[in-house]
């Protein structure tokens, strides 16, 4: 069989992608793989380091104001889109896939839309609460619509098409070993382990934050932290926390440019202060990790805080608005849930009521079967 997949513009749309087409390749190994992202993004780098052929559409993404120079470069995109529909179906036709399916990414809409108009089997994927722009506008083309969320069911309008199949995770993220993994990290027994990450670049308003409550939590100090401050900003807040904290290390407070062994730590994690975009949350409820939810204000719909919003409500995390976010407010919350353990253990059960371990496992079987249909 022939499996075409879209993604592309972040690496949140491009793992699951990958996942999947490496599952279909474990259940069946004769199968061909193609994959169609925009040109000049993050997909031409890591589809081909993954081993899979990749092409390219000439697409760029709708921009939201009303800007003269904004609408000039929608119009410009509405004519893109056309050429890159006609450039998809030309490589369908060459491929002649048995299946085409897309995890995001303003590129998925003219490949499932050309490959819908030839007549062959198209799926989506969308690991957001509320669905974005992309995937609404493929709603009424596409064959079958995925979700990561059962709560996602009622944003669509053909909810019989829907299937609820969680968003993909890393398997090095499933089963975590707390007590190993806090061995292996030098963590003291007994002591509460908190990890604090904003996304592989860090932000710096966040970082600034966290100096100050980690300063704050040093004046007593009953717990560890582990912070990602990003590569950009990591100098400037080692610098500044020399200033005026100069033994914040040995107090506990562990602050790196990147977390590279992200699933180790995640496992020997009590608590975890992050934003709430959907391959984050997964990893957390695929884990039962209990979490403060930052909600990134700078989103498309505000699906961040919708995302968030839903664990919330199952009672697996704490939303905090980044208005509301301050030294003060953070180490109040968190000194309160790490005081409180048995708040910690109900909110990990919550969290994994709601993961979806075998995420990957599902959507390769929806695939399969709308491949063999």
């Amino acid at each position: 069989m022939k499996f075409l997949f879209t993604c592309g513009g972040t690496a949140g749309h491009i793992n699951p992608a990958l996942a999947v087409a490496g599952r279909i390749a474990m259940a069946a190994p004769d199968s061909d793989f193609l994959f169609i992202g925009a040109e000049g993004r993050m997909e031409t780098d890591l589809v081909p380091r993954a081993g899979y052929e990749m092409k390219t559409v000439r697409i760029t993404n709708l921009h939201r104001s009303l800007k003269p120079a904004d609408i000039k470069h929608n119009l410009a995109t509405l004519k893109n889109v056309l050429t890159a529909t006609a450039e998809a179906k030309r490589i369908i036709r060459e491929f002649k896939p048995d299946v085409a399916v897309g995890t995001g990414g303003y590129v998925c809409y003219p490949v499932l839309k050309a490959a819908s108009e030839l007549g062959v089997p198209t799926a989506v994927h969308e690991s957001n609460a509320v669905p974005g722009l992309t995937t609404k506008m493929l709603e009424g083309s596409v064959d079958t619509i995925m979700v990561g969320f059962e709560e996602s069911r009622a944003n669509y309008r053909h909810p019989d098409r829907v299937e609820v199949t969680g968003t993909p995770v890393r398997v090095d993220f499933l089963n975590p070993d707390k007590a190993a993994a806090k061995r292996e990290l030098g963590i003291p027994e007994g002591r509460p382990l908190v990890v604090s990450v904003w996304g592989s670049l860090g932000a710096a308003h966040m970082n600034e934050i966290m100096s100050d409550f980690i300063v704050r939590a040093c004046a007593k100090p009953f717990f560890n932290l582990i912070h990602s401050a990003g590569k950009a900003g990591y100098s400037r807040m080692s610098a500044a926390l020399e200033r005026e904290k100069p033994d914040y290390a040995r107090l506990g407070m562990d602050v790196r440019d990147y977390i590279y062994d992200m699933p180790r730590v995640m496992a020997a994690s009590d608590l975890v202060l992050c934003r709430a975009g959907a391959s984050t949350l997964a990893e957390l409820t695929a884990m039962g990790k209990p979490a403060i939810l930052v909600p990134s204000p700078n989103v498309t719909n505000n699906h961040q805080e919708r995302n968030a919003r839903v664990l919330e409500a199952a009672g697996g995390a704490r939303v905090m608005l980044e208005q509301d976010f301050t030294a003060d407010s953070l180490l109040g919350l968190v000194s309160e849930l790490l005081q409180h353990p048995e708040q910690l253990d109900e909110m990990s059960k919550k969290m994994l009521e709601l993961g979806v371990p075998d995420a990957t496992d599902r959507i390769a079987a929806e695939v399969l079967e709308l491949a063999g249909k």
